[in-house]
């Protein structure tokens, strides 16, 4: 928990670097709030400080109707709690206590349910119960604010079993009923996404600066045809999740600091994951005052200045990282490698029905890929070494050997990774990187990296790079921006 004295300076200024990173409880309203809510400033020993919404709302307060605590950015996994706790908390925010029990969700961390609990207690000081129920209201009343959708509609997206249970619920916390909420609270404009009524919109915050333009740029570099594309701004992709296939579409509104993201309605009923993952694919939850910080103080200011803000492009699903990854590393030409890549995935991803031209296939699981075996791979161009790898990562994610998601043991899922053949240090790193959202992530056997920073060896820029820990992930995107820059200055130089 931040101390009291900075917490009160960051609410008078109103500081967008605290957003999300503690709220603000006001005595004589019983509201909570977020340090950058524009109504008019209490008094400062009116003001409670909190460090979660959920912890807020155990202590009997509501969201403030104006800031809507349910948009601050999340905190970023660095400032985490202990890993169990952080697991669990992650695991419950993106909808696992829906349908599920607290036995279910501590019998799959391999922990008896009465340790989970004493851990989140103790951690977060709320239950897992107290906690899921938060983000569900939270994720309603985003709903009612910003959609038109149909209240029981809203109670099941938010995770609810019932529409009597979802009522009950939300009068009792925010003393208030599902529907005037949505009388007091404005709709926002809804992004232009395809045919009326397919789509509902929806916002995610985040800390400014963020440089959207080369984000979505490494995105499209990366994309899997027919999955993903970027076209004037705006990221579109096909989505495949627990069952629920549709479209997710987004575009940066810098003045406002958030995106907007139009979701296929097909996907309401997985709503909650998929935007805990959409955060994570677009590293919304970043503090970049905080890392630009660090990193200019220890060696790479020049860098910081060029590019404030930077983010590291996650992942919509682990296993896309995987093969995307494995199947690029195959050939030094990056025309040979897209094309081997679309082969592979117009022959293993399903189609797909969007109305958007450019969307016809979702990509490739691994139980698919895993069915098909190396030989399938081969006949698409893949050499066998590369086939046999792709092969035994999806086999393993699709028998649950490995988890490609955030939140795992880094250096157990590292471990696995590079005792597969094919797959290596530099790949392993990578792909825990992105597919686990691991910010210090740094592979120092990468040739680009060791140009980029003058080092003469793998050790000699592992050692450098300690003085960047725990953003060292960061840094590497630094770099390898470096490098890319510098070796098209002596292609034009030398053409």
């Amino acid at each position: 928990m931040l101390q009291a004295d900075i917490c009160q300076r960051a609410v008078r200024a109103r500081d967008a670097r605290f957003d999300g990173i503690f709220f603000v409880g006001i005595t004589t309203t019983g509201v909570y709030c977020r340090p950058v809510c524009p109504a008019r400033v209490s008094y400062p020993d009116r003001r409670r400080f909190f460090d979660s919404a959920a912890s807020a709302e155990r202590a009997g307060y509501r969201p403030c109707l104006r800031c809507r605590p349910e948009l601050a950015p999340g905190r970023a996994l660095m400032d985490a709690v202990p890993r169990l706790a952080r697991l669990a908390a992650q695991r419950i925010g993106a909808g696992a206590l829906n349908g599920h029990s607290v036995a279910d969700l501590a019998g799959e961390l391999g922990v008896s349910e009465r340790h989970l609990r004493r851990a989140l207690e103790r951690e977060l000081g709320v239950s897992p119960a107290e906690l899921a129920q938060t983000h569900r209201l939270l994720l309603a009343k985003r709903l009612l604010a910003e959609t038109s959708l149909p209240v029981t509609r809203i109670a099941f997206a938010s995770g609810f079993q019932s529409l009597r249970r979802f009522n009950s619920v939300f009068r009792e916390r925010y003393r208030l009923s599902p529907s005037a909420l949505r009388r007091v609270a404005p709709s926002t404009t809804a992004l232009p996404a395809g045919p009326a009524g397919d789509f509902v919109t929806l916002t995610l915050a985040y800390r400014p600066p963020l440089d959207w333009g080369l984000l979505t740029a490494l995105l499209q570099r990366d994309a899997m045809p027919g999955v993903v594309t970027v076209e004037s701004g705006r990221y579109a992709r096909t989505v495949n999740l627990d069952g629920r296939s549709g479209v997710v579409l987004a575009e940066n509104v810098a003045a406002k600091a958030h995106l907007d993201v139009a979701v296929s309605l097909s996907l309401l009923p997985v709503l909650m994951p998929l935007l805990v993952r959409l955060r994570r694919l677009f590293d919304l939850d970043a503090e970049p005052a905080v890392v630009d910080a660090h990193l200019e103080q220890n060696g790479l200011g020049p860098l910081v200045k060029l590019r404030p803000g930077i983010r590291i492009p996650g992942a919509l699903d682990g296993f896309e990282v995987a093969l995307r990854s494995l199947l690029l590393d195959i050939h030094e030409s990056e025309e040979a490698a897209a094309d081997l890549l679309r082969r592979v995935v117009w022959a293993l991803g399903e189609e797909i029905e969007t109305g958007i031209a450019s969307l016809t296939r979702l990509a490739p699981s691994p139980g698919r890929v895993a069915e098909a075996g190396p030989s399938a791979l081969v006949a698409l161009g893949v050499p066998r070494r590369g086939a046999e790898a792709i092969t035994a990562v999806a086999q393993a994610l699709a028998g649950g050997a490995i988890r490609l998601e955030p939140g795992r043991d880094v250096a157990a899922t590292h471990r696995a990774l590079m005792e597969m053949d094919g797959v290596g240090e530099r790949l392993a790193t990578m792909i825990v990187m992105r597919a686990l959202y691991w910010p210090d992530a740094f592979p120092a056997s990468d040739p680009a990296l060791q140009r980029a920073a003058g080092a003469s060896s793998r050790r000699a820029l592992r050692a450098r790079a300690e003085r960047w820990r725990p953003w060292r992930a960061y840094a590497a995107q630094h770099l390898w921006l470096q490098d890319e820059e510098e070796r098209q200055t002596e292609r034009r130089s030398v053409g």
